[in-house]
């Protein structure tokens, strides 16, 4: 969040989180001690929720872990990363459309303002925006492929498979690698990404962290 994406973060110390409005996330420096919390409370303020991929730094009494859940960063190695004659660039116009789509399939978050992060792709059956995948998190030299999601009417047709294969061509492009995030319980997400040439970098945890209300 220092780096391509600072314009769109939020920093204190050693922590830093998107604008609301963009992303639920944040992180805390990998260098950082115990005292970060604090870093953290006056970013976020009092009897609020961070979120974080990974707590490297245990919080303190009066923290609350609201939900922790086991994860898989997964990265490119070999994919057949490809444009796709039928995929759109989505716009701000589409964001109605695209956090209706979220809503129902339930990919992971996706706020007003994600689609800022970088290119998001879609397809479009009758009109209706039925498919998309785009690109999240920005660390040096990498993009993360997210938000990969179908219309239940229409799984089974390989649309999340073609985007995420588009959205990889893009990041490749710029010269950067691409990668993913998936939960550990989603096998058959995993199982897909692995198909498309992904493996598995790290085991990684997404959690939750309520500040204490005083």
């Amino acid at each position: 969040m220092t780096g391509a994406h600072r314009h769109l973060a939020q920093v204190h110390g050693h922590a830093a989180r998107y604008q609301p409005d963009v992303s639920p996330f944040g992180v805390i420096a990998p260098d950082a001690d115990e005292d970060v919390w604090a870093d953290v409370r006056a970013l976020v303020g009092l009897d609020a929720t961070f979120f974080l991929a990974a707590i490297d730094v245990p919080p303190p009494d009066g923290y609350e872990v609201v939900f922790s859940m086991p994860g898989v960063q997964m990265i490119d190695a070999g994919v057949d990363a490809r444009s796709d004659e039928e995929a759109i660039v989505l716009t701000p116009a589409d964001v109605p459309e695209m956090l209706d789509l979220v809503a129902r399939t339930q990919p992971g978050p996706f706020e007003q303002r994600t689609i800022e992060m970088g290119t998001y792709l879609g397809i479009r059956r009758d009109g209706k925006l039925v498919a998309m995948a785009g690109e999240r998190m920005h660390p040096p030299g990498h993009t993360e492929i997210s938000a990969v999601c179908t219309d239940p009417a229409h799984q089974g047709q390989g649309l999340g498979g073609r985007l995420v294969r588009a959205v990889a061509a893009g990041i490749r492009a710029r010269g950067e690698v691409p990668f993913l995030h998936a939960s550990a319980s989603n096998t058959g997400a995993i199982a897909l990404y692995e198909k498309l040439g992904f493996v598995l970098r790290k085991n990684t945890r997404f959690s939750a962290i309520r500040t204490p209300a005083a």
